[in-house]
């Protein structure tokens, strides 16, 4: 972060908002911003933009005295001169300045420009910024459909987002919106309630009744959910005319909404996805050129592609999303560990991992099986996923890379539709992905086989025939038994569909174009029975 001074702060401030009454000793520079709670534990102020909120004027004493143990640059406080001409008195000699705050003013104000100060943008805060933008517009449609007060938390209690603050609210929601987290004494109050015991046993709206004594009123809460982990809650507080009948089908939606945001939050900001540098590399050896520069990734040494994938059933689940981001996350650091100039991020809905810089072609296939082996074993250990990884061949140098991106597919392809193993290399695979390869050259060529593609289309008897001669290795004895047939049917049925073809299914070439079409219909029905 960079340094700047409490003038920096004030140049910023709108006219009569606050004034700086005692500056800092020796002009020191401000690190940080620091919200403290007059009613909590005061933290350490060093080196911080100090705003007390919770008291004022000469109240805001005890609180000062606790903060000068590790005394800040500068501390903000709320009150007129006269009510804190002794904490001035305090402050000056602990070398820490005064800025006095006008009590209409809004703390969140200052607190948005000190941080604007304090913590210029980055790649980071701007990703920060688009999440904190969703989720004050979800909580502000919330609020607006409910007619409450929506207050959204992170699984510890910071508040992430808010609806617009109204004459309405309670003590507690003023205090957590100020501070940015529900003050200590509420979340245990909360917790005698039972209320979060029983909002992390449901999935669906909690009742919270008002307590007038302690002024809190009525409340509905749900907790926000990836798969069985729990992201955070969001808070409904209603502000006057009670809580509507359609309170929990709105609110089980934002839930929802919420939770999706903060995922893809969480994979931007931990994963370091890179979707742009992986997708690059792999686009043709000018982006690879380009990229290697910018990186300082050595382009003229062998290079390798890693695709990890996950099952579709897996794919298909709440928390596939946050699945995705942690595996990418694991195979990062494994992949690091490797070689430092790995790169790790998506391809295609899959993790990929690109190895630049090896030492030899030959040499550096078993180090790459194994480093798949340990993301794959890792990856079932701890998140609970049970990945595939295929070895794509290693190529000259990193400029060519791309030209193994099909043959790495293919074999992630077989992988995924095998038993064993869950880590391949080509050699494992190598007659399948051939014919992966003439199927997918085959589906690009517009040119059949025009009574044989009638055949397969207009006969359903005859096709299903051919399909399971063709996968009992055009053995007739085999066919017959899988299809529960006498053997003379299925050599009535073969004879005829050779004669409507012309096609003579003896022939290796025959044979092969008759393969092709029948694979393309297989895969045709498959694609449209998984839509269904």
């Amino acid at each position: 972060m960079a340094a700047v001074t409490v003038d920096d702060i004030l140049s910023d401030l709108p006219l009569g908002f606050a004034s700086l009454i005692l500056r800092p000793a020796n002009g020191s520079a401000i690190e940080r911003f620091l919200i403290a709670d007059a009613e909590d534990e005061i933290p350490d102020g060093a080196g911080a933009f100090v705003l007390l909120i919770g008291v004022r004027g000469r109240s805001a004493l005890p609180a000062l005295r606790r903060l000068l143990q590790n005394p800040p640059p500068v501390v903000a406080v709320k009150g007129s001169r006269e009510e804190l001409s002794e904490a001035e008195e305090l402050l000056r000699d602990a070398g820490t300045g005064l800025l006095l705050v006008n009590p209409a003013a809004d703390w969140d104000r200052l607190l948005s420009i000190a941080k604007d100060r304090i913590q210029p943008r980055s790649y980071q805060s701007e990703v920060l910024t688009l999440l904190e933008e969703d989720l004050f517009a979800i909580a502000q449609t919330t609020a607006r459909l409910t007619s409450s007060h929506v207050v959204i938390e992170d699984a510890a209690n910071k508040v992430l987002a808010y609806s617009t603050v109204s004459n309405d609210i309670d003590e507690l929601r003023k205090a957590s919106i100020l501070a940015r987290r529900g003050p200590r004494k509420y979340e245990l109050l909360l917790k005698d309630l039972g209320a979060y015991r029983e909002l992390h046993g449901t999935r669906l709206p909690v009742r919270v009744p008002a307590r007038p004594q302690d002024g809190l009123r009525e409340r509905v809460a749900i907790t926000l959910f990836a798969g069985d982990r729990i992201m955070g809650y969001i808070w409904l507080q209603e502000t006057g005319g009670g809580f509507g009948p359609d309170v929990d089908h709105v609110l089980k939606g934002s839930a929802a909404r919420t939770s999706a945001e903060l995922i893809r939050y969480r994979n931007q900001q931990s994963v370091h996805m890179r979707e742009d540098r992986i997708a690059r590399i792999l686009s043709g050896p000018a982006e690879a050129a380009a990229s290697a520069h910018s990186e300082k990734i050595p382009a003229e040494r062998p290079a390798a592609l890693i695709l990890i994938g996950i099952s579709d059933a897996e794919a298909q689940t709440d928390d596939a999303a946050l699945k995705h981001g942690e595996l990418a996350n694991l195979a990062s650091i494994h992949a690091a560990a490797y070689k430092a100039s790995a790169i790790v991020g998506q391809f295609k809905g899959d993790t990929a991992v690109i190895v630049p810089g090896l030492q030899s072609s030959a040499a550096a296939e078993p180090g790459l099986r194994a480093l798949a082996e340990s993301i794959v074993r890792d990856a079932r250990k701890h998140l609970g996923i049970t990945p595939f990884a295929a070895v794509g061949p290693v190529v000259s140098d990193l400029l060519s890379i791309h030209s193994v991106t099909r043959i790495a597919e293919a074999l992630l392809s077989c992988v995924a539709r095998s038993a064993q193993p869950s880590v391949a290399t080509v050699d494992d695979f190598e007659g399948e992905i051939l014919f992966r390869e003439a199927v997918q050259n085959f589906a690009s060529s517009g040119f059949r086989h025009r009574s044989l593609s009638a055949l397969l289309r207009e006969d359903v008897e005859l096709a299903e025939t051919l399909r399971v001669y063709f996968e009992s290795s055009l053995d007739v004895a085999e066919c017959a038994q899988r299809m529960k047939l006498h053997k003379n049917t299925v050599y009535y049925r073969i004879s005829k569909a050779s004669r409507v073809t012309g096609l003579d299914f003896g022939n290796p070439r025959d044979s092969l174009v008759a393969l092709l079409h029948i694979q393309e219909r297989t895969a045709t029905s498959t694609e449209h029975q998984g839509r269904k």
